[in-house]
């Protein structure tokens, strides 16, 4: 029977190995808060198919043998946590999924407060600083422990070559993700507003 894989999967973390011996895991999350993987009760695995399951090629990994299960526990242990999912028993089949991806529904994620945002929701957002002029988009968060950084690319574009100077036309902006820097964030018009020079 074919297995109906849901189109709003989101990779969250990744299985480094076994947990004790009783067919526990131990994941790495891509998000410090891990509150998808803790909040959602089915988990959806993968096996890479060639690629790093590194955080910063994780979003175009391409899966192979995706099928859904069951969480039964998960907690945080150390920087990660550890699970136990229905069917893993014992040291081995739990060393078994060493590497598989864990996904969760993107529908499943815990609902957020007004003024709190999922990385993956900012990814693809148009970047203007208090100006009006284009930074490009979010192309990437990165996660420095005081704060994220969004990371912004500018879009390549023959009228921004003056501004540039010259430079590459194909430029990175990292600018900190706090109040202070990021003063508006418009979901609804894909848009993120910043205090943030063309020449910084």
């Amino acid at each position: 029977m074919t297995i109906a894989i849901p189109p709003d999967l989101i990779p969250v973390g990744h299985i480094t190995g076994a947990y004790g011996v009783q067919g526990w895991v131990k994941i790495h999350p891509y998000s410090p808060e891990a509150s998808a993987l803790l909040h959602a009760k089915t988990w959806w695995i993968g096996r890479p198919s060639g690629r790093s399951t590194s955080t910063s090629d994780i979003h175009s990994e391409a899966l192979a043998d995706v099928h859904d299960v069951d969480k039964l526990e998960a907690k945080f242990h150390g920087d990660g946590l550890v699970a136990r999912m229905m069917g893993v028993v014992g040291r081995d089949a739990a060393e078994n999924l060493k590497g598989s991806v864990v996904h969760v529904q993107r529908s499943h994620f815990p609902v957020l407060s007004g003024n709190e945002f999922y990385w993956l929701d900012l990814i693809g957002l148009a970047v203007e600083n208090c100006q009006g002029e284009s930074l490009g988009v979010v192309s990437n968060l990165i996660d420095n422990g005081a704060h994220p950084i969004l990371r912004v690319t500018q879009v390549n574009d023959q009228s921004n070559h003056e501004s540039i100077q010259g430079e590459a036309l194909a430029r990175e902006y990292l600018i900190p993700f706090v109040d202070h820097f990021v003063p508006c964030v418009d979901q609804k018009n894909k848009k993120i507003i910043v205090d943030w020079g063309l020449d910084y």
